[in-house]
């Protein structure tokens, strides 16, 4: 099988795969996807390629985007404004990690999110079909 082809069934079998998960599950994977950047951000500044870690953190805040973007402001009131808030300073401090090669910046945004992430868990699971906007960007990898 050549190259393009196989990547083009892996496509498929991940579009598929996406679409075959609630909403619930979506918003887990940006989770995961975003922690993943970071660790990624975090080790690329410990070796020093800055274009690596530049790309990380850039996939990383586009995920963050993504999970702002899910958010419904109409339906989640407090909850989605402290969530939005959250999803902000965690961009800022990331564009600031990014400047300053800052791994401590990184690591107080993994803390954030896994706190987040670790709440998302709880939810019943009674209430994971309701619908959740995905930005397109936000699946970006």
């Amino acid at each position: 099988m050549s190259h393009p082809n196989a990547l083009k069934n892996y496509q498929q079998v991940e579009t598929q795969a996406v679409l075959n998960t609630t909403p619930h599950q979506l918003i887990l994977k940006l989770f995961d996807g975003v922690l993943t950047r970071l660790a990624a951000a975090r080790g690329h500044i410990d070796r020093r390629e800055i274009a690596a870690k530049g790309e990380a953190l850039g996939k990383a805040i586009s995920i963050i985007g993504g999970l702002r973007g899910s958010l419904n402001h109409i339906d989640g009131g407090e909850i989605a404004a402290n969530l939005e808030g959250i999803y902000e300073y965690c961009e800022r401090q990331l564009i600031a990690a990014n400047v300053e090669n800052d791994i401590k910046l990184i690591d107080e945004v993994v803390g954030l999110l896994r706190e987040v992430r670790a709440a998302w868990v709880e939810i019943p699971s009674d209430l994971h079909s309701q619908t959740a906007e995905i930005p397109q960007a936000a699946t970006a990898s």
